[in-house]
């Protein structure tokens, strides 16, 4: 299970950083000009990408939280 829930996570920032990059590949095809709005709408996919990572670093915190007393554990026994 807590391997799936890492992956899923890490699935979630990929897809995040392809939306991203897709957004941004339309916005510059659509305005080759420096716009103002085109820029906030790039800070604001960039933006969801960063919310993505950090809740997979949250994730990958936890789960070594919980991972590491049963590695200890491990070596100890």
């Amino acid at each position: 299970m807590d391997a799936a829930v890492i992956l899923l996570a890490t699935g979630v920032v990929l897809a995040a950083e392809l939306f991203n990059t897709a957004i941004e590949a339309l916005c510059d095809f659509v305005e080759t000009r420096h716009n103002d709005k085109i820029g906030i709408i790039k800070d604001v996919a960039a933006a969801a990408t960063g919310v993505a990572i950090l809740a997979w670093a949250i994730v990958l915190t936890v789960e070594l939280m919980e991972l590491w007393p049963r590695l200890a554990a491990l070596r100890a026994g």
